[in-house]
C-alpha cells in the first residue's frame, strides 16, 4: 500500500518496534514524535482517528493512538510510553478536535497529563472524587485495590 509505504519511509529511523500483522501495523515510538507521526497519518495520508486507549503496566504509562484507513481497511496504531512518575504527552487535541474527549477520559481515570489540552477537567466522576486519585492507575504494591480509593458508588457527570 502506497500510503503504509510514505509513512514507513518518512519515519523508519524513529520506530523502536514496528510489527505488521495482515492489515494491522504496530509501531512503538518516542512520546516527543507523536505529534509529529499523528499529524502525518492524518493531515498528509487522510487517516482517520479512530480512539486511543491508556493502559498502566505496573512499570510505565502506555497509550496506543489507532488510525484508519478506511478505503484499504488497514489500520496503524502509535504506541508510546511514559514515566510512571510524571506520565505527560502533548495533546493530539491541536491536530483533530476528536482527541478531545478520549485524552480528557484517560486524564482522568490514568492521571496522564496532555500537555496543550484545552479543557483538562472531571467529565466521568463526580466533583467531590478525590484529587488524584485514578483508578485505572495499578496500585505500587500491584496486590489489591487502593485502600484509600473511594466507594465504587456515585453519580457520572454526563
Amino acid at each position: 500500500m502506497e500510503l503504509k509505504n510514505r509513512f514507513q519511509e518518512k519515519f523508519q529511523g524513529i520506530f523502536s518496534e514496528y510489527t505488521e500483522i495482515r492489515k494491522r501495523i504496530y509501531t512503538t515510538i518516542p512520546a516527543d514524535s507523536l505529534r509529529e507521526m499523528a499529524g502525518f497519518l492524518f493531515n498528509d495520508l487522510a487517516a482517520r482517528f479512530i480512539i486511543a486507549s491508556g493502559f498502566d503496566n505496573g512499570k510505565e504509562m502506555e497509550i496506543l493512538y489507532h488510525f484508519s484507513f478506511d478505503s484499504s481497511g488497514e489500520i496503524i496504531s502509535l504506541r508510546v510510553f511514559l514515566d510512571r512518575n510524571k506520565p505527560e504527552v502533548d495533546s493530539l487535541v491541536p491536530l483533530f478536535r476528536g482527541a478531545f474527549w478520549i485524552e480528557r477520559e484517560i486524564w482522568e481515570t490514568l492521571g496522564i497529563n496532555f500537555r496543550e489540552h484545552p479543557r483538562l477537567e472531571k467529565f466521568l466522576f463526580s466533583d467531590d472524587w478525590p484529587e488524584g486519585y485514578h483508578p485505572y492507575q495499578v496500585p505500587p504494591d500491584r496486590t489489591n485495590r487502593d485502600p484509600n480509593a473511594p466507594p465504587a458508588q456515585g453519580k457520572l457527570k454526563f
